[in-house]
């Protein structure tokens, strides 16, 4: 999984980008993560208690993504993909989530949310 980051200097904004299959993780840390250092800490305590067994999984929801952890992986997905998981399709039809949905290992996850950060802390 690759990733870069970017602040856009005319709006101040911070930008993430992810390789392909990963795309909604540089969406969801881009817009639902952005630099909210409570969030910040919120998500890395949750990662430490699944990593020593105290949680199964977490759920942190935003407003149009949702990060879900267990202690093996990381899930970010768009909301709508919760209702369509309770509609009914015909069985030669699909909901398209590719760009809706991400999973990656919970280390690299880690990882990539230790390194925005360091990014947010670099770029203040």
């Amino acid at each position: 999984m690759e990733y870069e980051f970017r602040r856009n200097t005319l709006t101040g904004t911070f930008q993430a980008s992810f390789s392909m299959d990963h795309e909604v993780l540089g969406l969801w840390f881009s817009e639902e993560l952005a630099d909210n250092r409570a969030g910040y800490i919120e998500i890395s305590q949750a990662i430490v208690q699944l990593q020593k067994s105290h949680l199964k999984s977490w759920r942190y929801v935003g407003k149009g993504l949702t990060l879900e952890l267990d202690s093996e992986q990381a899930r970010v997905f768009a909301n709508a993909l919760e209702m369509q998981e309770t509609q009914q399709l015909d069985e030669s039809m699909s909901f398209y989530d590719a760009e809706s949905e991400a999973f990656c290992g919970l280390e690299d996850f880690e990882v990539a949310l230790q390194s925005w950060r360091k990014f947010l802390d670099e770029s203040s």
